[in-house]
């Protein structure tokens, strides 16, 4: 078992930094590098990458905060102006990939690139990003799941728990790990989008199953599922559908 223990800010003098939004400013950081050296090896523009980069940023953190809603619909509605208070914290990756998705595509269609191929060498580093980023919501311990007596959990003040921040992290590095395999055996164009949006999708969809039901952060339920469990089924659906339309043998 974990021992439980809460890291949220680091003090330096009059500065006090958010533990959390520095673990995900470093692995944001760490993505679009990842990504940029993958375009160096495909021949493509890094400057293009780190341009799409700073888009891509402001696109997922819009729609982050945005899906946030589906998660506390009675939270926002008695009081939408808290929508805007981001400082408060509060959103979700799921929307942050699709706000990504519509400003990547967006930003490459008007710089008159290969939108997929230079999409898939951006989603090449984004499992890095999830890897250090998703560290920050583990030292926070802003997850917390359901009780077990697994070997991984985290020993929280009221007993042993699952913890999404943890193995949300762990699924970035073994994700990543399988990217750079796949990048060794000269993965197809289009590869890392296919694979991400499958992976992830099924991994996301069984891991909120793991997540707390009672207690003071309990996500809404539309017929017994989380509003991440829905967008992973969307992930997964548009994955195969690619897989299909792009890499998949043509007979």
């Amino acid at each position: 078992m974990i021992p439980y223990f809460q890291f949220t800010t680091i003090t330096l003098g009059p500065v006090t930094i958010q533990v959390w939004g520095l673990m995900v400013a470093l692995g944001i950081l760490a993505a679009a590098w990842v990504a940029a050296r993958m375009a160096e090896h495909r021949g493509q523009d890094p400057k293009i990458i780190w341009d799409l980069s700073v888009w891509v940023i402001v696109g997922a953190f819009i729609m982050a905060r945005v899906f946030m809603v589906f998660y506390e619909p009675g939270y926002y509605l008695a009081d939408p102006v808290e929508l805007f208070r981001i400082w408060r914290g509060g959103f979700s990756i799921m929307g942050g990939f699709l706000g990504a998705a519509i400003a990547g595509v967006w930003f490459l269609r008007r710089r008159h690139v290969d939108v997929y191929a230079y999409a898939d060498t951006a989603v090449f580093g984004l499992p890095v990003g999830i890897f250090i980023g998703r560290i920050g919501c583990f030292l926070i311990h802003d997850h917390p799941g359901t009780l077990t007596n697994f070997a991984l959990g985290v020993k929280y003040p009221d007993g042993v728990r699952h913890d999404h921040g943890l193995y949300d992290s762990i699924n970035g590095l073994v994700l990543f790990l399988l990217f750079l395999w796949l990048a060794r055996r000269g993965a197809r164009t289009g590869t890392y989008i296919v694979v991400f949006l499958i992976w992830y999708g099924v991994v996301r969809f069984f891991l909120d199953f793991l997540r707390a039901t009672n207690g003071p952060i309990v996500d809404t339920r539309y017929f017994s599922l989380t509003p991440a469990q829905y967008m992973a089924m969307v992930m997964v659906a548009g994955g195969v559908w690619l897989w299909r339309k792009r890499l998949s043998p043509k007979v």
